[in-house]
């Protein structure tokens, strides 16, 4: 375990098994289509890379860059959002994919801001769904992992740009939090 972590939620066999079977169930629910996945960057780049890779599926991606925590550990709630000028949305199935549903204000807002580009279809996959933390009413459609509510970091997740890499994801510790 990195020492930077107080516990880990979910290990790197546990992400691998999971999001196969998300790619399995993103496959089936997409037969026979083309699928245009869009990564909310950072926190979601590893994740929807793992997850492309595990679809059976004709698949385009486009990426907006998000950002809602900037250096803390709490979303301010007023997610900036860059990125989104020029896509070609219309008529296309579209998935959009985030690392962690925790207020609802991001995806909520990215949403509605991609249904006005005209898709087809429009769902939403998120790997991490934290319990407790919503202030906007809103279901991700796929949801790869149920967490408590604990800031948590690796597989993408950040804390201050840092921790990206781990490759399983943890809880952050309170030392680490402090130090910065």
């Amino acid at each position: 375990m990195h020492p930077s972590l107080s516990k880990v939620l979910v290990s790197e066999e546990k992400i691998a098994e999971r999001v196969a079977e998300m790619g399995r169930d993103l496959t089936e629910a997409y037969a026979g289509k083309e699928l245009t996945f869009v990564a909310l960057l950072n926190g979601a780049l590893f994740f929807t890379a793992d997850l492309i890779r595990q679809t059976d599926l004709p698949s385009r991606l486009e990426c907006l860059r998000v950002s809602s925590y900037g250096d803390g550990t709490t979303s301010n709630g007023a997610p900036r959002l860059t990125g989104a000028e020029g896509m070609d949305l219309k008529g296309r199935h579209v998935l959009l994919v985030d690392d962690i549903l925790d207020t609802g204000h991001t995806l909520s807002k990215v949403a509605r801001l991609l249904a006005t580009y005209e898709p087809a279809s429009l769902r939403t996959c998120v790997l991490l769904e934290k319990h407790g933390r919503k202030q906007v009413e809103f279901q991700p459609d796929f949801v790869g992992f149920h967490i408590p509510d604990e800031f948590v970091v690796g597989y993408g997740l950040d804390y201050a740009q840092r921790y990206r890499n781990l490759r399983c994801i943890g809880v952050l510790s309170e030392a680490a939090i402090q130090a910065g």
